[in-house]
């Protein structure tokens, strides 16, 4: 990324274009705002950053070129075409370069493509309509798409971190090469949880704060694997759809639940095979005699005395510091955390079972005579259990949602009363989506969207040196609709024009878990 607006880039990216697209995106003829601008340069002014660009080169964002004098979009939109599914059924393949009549756009039939916000370009400087504002049809009806990049100063990403090792307390900085870029936030059942980015990085510190943290942003954004520091904590490496790797170590489970949970759900399985187990976990460690299920079993009271602070009868919350040994905390050995027995109550023999809550850890001990613990082989029964507990855990995964406020320019190039447009994704008028991925809607004022990157097209989110996060989005509703509210009616074009005459790149479409997006509502709280 560069911090300054007069250096261009070589348009290499041109050349790499499929032969089946239309060429590049003329903007318009871009006049230059200084006298003293070479007369080989255009002023790129789809941000705020406004690059003087060489012809035959792009400007620090990579996605706005100087061809032949006049400003132009390099990067070929992103249209996805519907596929069958894996039942046979839905529409037919859509092929490249499909007519009106192939994508539906003048037929009574659903339209297969959707025109993304994937290197579709910015509305800015503010007045301007949306570069791509799309007919289509869906159950018959007609429908119209407002296509754009948002420019996004109030953004971050949500980082769900599957473990249950220690990362760092709450509220910890979050460092990428030695820039704060975040924070540790509060931990969920079986994750961890990280805030990254947002408008105080970008802007309110230095010029390399908001470099940096712009950087790990669109490389989070684009599932690419980043470094993190936490201060007082732990070192990782995460990436969307991938295990986290926390200190050096490649993460595998997430746990089946909290040690009090883990009694509950295998008390029965232990019934009668042994006198006690202690499943140990940094937030609630579970004792099975003193645990209502096992009360409810009629085992009988061992005489343990556990360390830490007693909740509920068999829950203890503090019985070590949070850690990366045994359920999350900073214990080696799991004898630590027994105080001792009560020799009115313990015996020789009882069998005793400790286990973390992944079954990663497991030991089973018996007492001697002296009521001391005494490891001994586990018994097949009891490894069955520990491993069932294990075959619970699902696989260990970081998952990075884009968050981010759609203010500014983008409302304006959907319509000229922007408050309309709120009202109407607030009233399930208006589908918001995000590279055709569905795009949840917080509640109260402004679109404050929320979006899952794994269900986003590869390379999704780009820059602006400002700095800033430009994303995709796009709003569907149905023509009439769009009429209502004051869109820009008269700049509504057909897929068929947009395939013949624009720049483009096709994917194929099929995402189980998403909807397609012409034919979705909102999500809304």
């Amino acid at each position: 990324m560069t911090e300054h607006t007069k250096v261009d880039h070589s348009m290499e990216n041109l050349d790499s274009v499929e032969p089946t697209t239309a060429g590049p995106t003329v903007l318009e003829k871009s006049k230059p705002r200084s006298a003293n601008m070479a007369g080989n340069k255009v002023e790129c002014n789809a941000c705020p950053v406004l690059c003087q660009i060489t012809e035959g080169r792009t400007g620090a964002c990579d996605r706005w070129g100087n061809v032949d004098g006049v400003l132009t979009r390099v990067d070929p939109v992103v249209l996805m075409r519907r596929l069958a599914d894996k039942n046979g059924s839905g529409p037919a393949v859509i092929p490249n370069g499909a007519d009106a009549g192939e994508s539906g756009a003048d037929t009574g039939t659903d339209t297969d493509l959707f025109v993304s916000g994937v290197a579709s370009g910015t509305t800015y400087p503010d007045y301007k309509p949306a570069p791509f504002i799309v007919a289509s049809k869906a159950r018959g009806v007609d429908m119209v798409t407002v296509v754009t990049e948002g420019i996004f100063s109030y953004c971050s990403f949500k980082v769900k971190i599957d473990t249950d090792r220690y990362l760092g307390p709450e509220q910890s900085n979050i460092r990428h090469k030695g820039e704060i870029v975040g924070h540790v936030t509060t931990a969920e059942y079986g994750s961890q949880m990280l805030s990254l980015g947002g408008v105080h990085h970008l802007t309110g510190g230095s010029k390399k704060e908001g470099r940096i943290t712009c950087d790990v942003m669109m490389a989070l954004g684009n599932k690419q694997a980043v470094e993190l520091t936490i201060d007082g904590g732990a070192q990782l490496v995460v990436q969307a759809g991938k295990a986290p790797i926390v200190d050096g170590q490649e993460e595998r489970r997430m746990r089946v639940g909290c040690g009090s949970a883990t009694i509950g759900i295998f008390a029965k399985q232990w019934f009668g095979h042994v006198d006690e187990v202690i499943v140990v976990d940094d937030h609630i460690t579970g004792v099975l005699s003193e645990h209502q299920a096992g009360k409810c079993l009629d085992i009988p009271p061992s005489g343990i005395k556990m360390k830490g602070r007693k909740s509920t009868p068999g829950r203890y919350f503090q019985v070590a510091n949070p850690g990366n040994g045994w359920g999350g905390t900073d214990i080696a050995d799991p004898l630590s955390i027994i105080e001792s027995f009560d020799p009115k109550v313990a015996h020789a023999g009882m069998r005793v079972l400790i286990t973390s809550t992944t079954g990663e850890h497991a030991e089973y001990y018996e007492l001697d005579d002296a009521l001391q613990m005494q490891r001994k082989d586990m018994p097949e029964v009891l490894h069955k259990v520990v491993e069932r507990i294990g075959e619970n855990c699902e696989p260990s995964l970081c998952s990075v949602m884009f968050l981010g406020g759609a203010g500014g320019s983008l409302r304006a190039g959907v319509t000229e009363n922007p408050i309309w447009l709120t009202n109407s994704i607030k009233q399930s008028l208006t589908n918001v989506t995000c590279g055709g991925a569905p795009a949840y809607i917080w509640a109260g004022g402004g679109i404050t969207v929320m979006v899952d990157v794994m269900r986003m097209p590869d390379n999704s989110f780009g820059y602006v040196p400002t700095p800033a996060i430009v994303a995709p989005i796009e709003f569907t509703m149905s023509a009439a609709d769009y009429e209502k509210l004051g869109g820009h009616m008269d700049m509504v074009r057909s897929i068929d024009d947009i395939v013949k005459t624009e720049r483009h790149h096709i994917i194929d479409w099929y995402d189980p878990a998403s909807p397609w997006p012409l034919s979705t509502k909102p999500m809304l709280a």
